[in-house]
């Protein structure tokens, strides 16, 4: 069972969230919050599996909570489209994801999945609009970049592209264990500590404005 709290400052939201959330059968909302400060009380008591973590909050807003939240718990930034000038924030306290506010029960629901599992969604509606802004100094971090593997490039690749590890290992005819093994390479040799930094270094370094191949 994947456990999960909801932190917003909009009682809808959080009923809305919980609600599609509950449905499933392998998903349990433990607990709600509606700021920060109940967010990380939450997250040391109940220590659940995700956390929906909006932004813009009273008290204490999601990007301050964060670094708070991310030793107990696995966080999904809540955001909207205008929201994109604190998506580094964001990845430098450690949020595994993004997920728009009106993305959908299926993506919400694919998200914690994903969340849960250690393999965080990037939302290509979202996410890759947000790192592709990072790739505006093409030399950041391609020296690293330019160490990885060819088979560590195309998995570091299909990563930044928002494929998970099932759909890397499909696209690639890899093993499961086997793309774990790369993703644990290519966060050394990034120095990346999730997925999502992987997809921003890779857009840093202007990888992802080459064409494959």
């Amino acid at each position: 069972m994947i456990t999960v709290a909801v932190v917003d400052d909009q009682e809808m939201v959080r009923m809305g969230f919980s609600l599609i959330l509950d449905a499933e059968d392998s998903i349990s909302v433990i607990g709600q919050a509606a700021d920060g400060v109940e967010a990380i009380d939450l997250a040391r008591s109940q220590k659940p599996d995700v956390v929906l973590l909006d932004i813009r909050m009273p008290r204490l807003d999601g990007l301050a909570a964060l670094p708070e939240i991310t030793p107990y718990s696995r966080v999904i930034m809540v955001t909207t489209f205008d929201d994109d000038d604190y998506v580094d924030a964001a990845l430098d306290g450690g949020a595994s994801g993004f997920l728009l506010k009106d993305a959908g029960a299926d993506l919400l629901i694919a998200g914690v999945r994903a969340a849960a599992n250690g393999d965080a969604l990037i939302s290509p509606s979202l996410t890759l609009d947000l790192l592709s802004r990072r790739s505006s100094s093409p030399a950041r971090n391609a020296h690293a970049v330019a160490r990885l593997s060819a088979r560590e490039l195309e998995v570091a690749r299909l990563v930044a592209a928002g494929r998970t590890n099932q759909e890397i290992c499909e696209q690639l005819f890899i093993s499961l264990g086997t793309v774990k093994t790369h993703l644990g390479s290519i966060q050394t040799r990034l120095e990346a500590r999730n997925r999502v930094e992987i997809a921003a270094a890779m857009w840093e370094s202007g990888e992802m404005d080459r064409p494959n191949g």
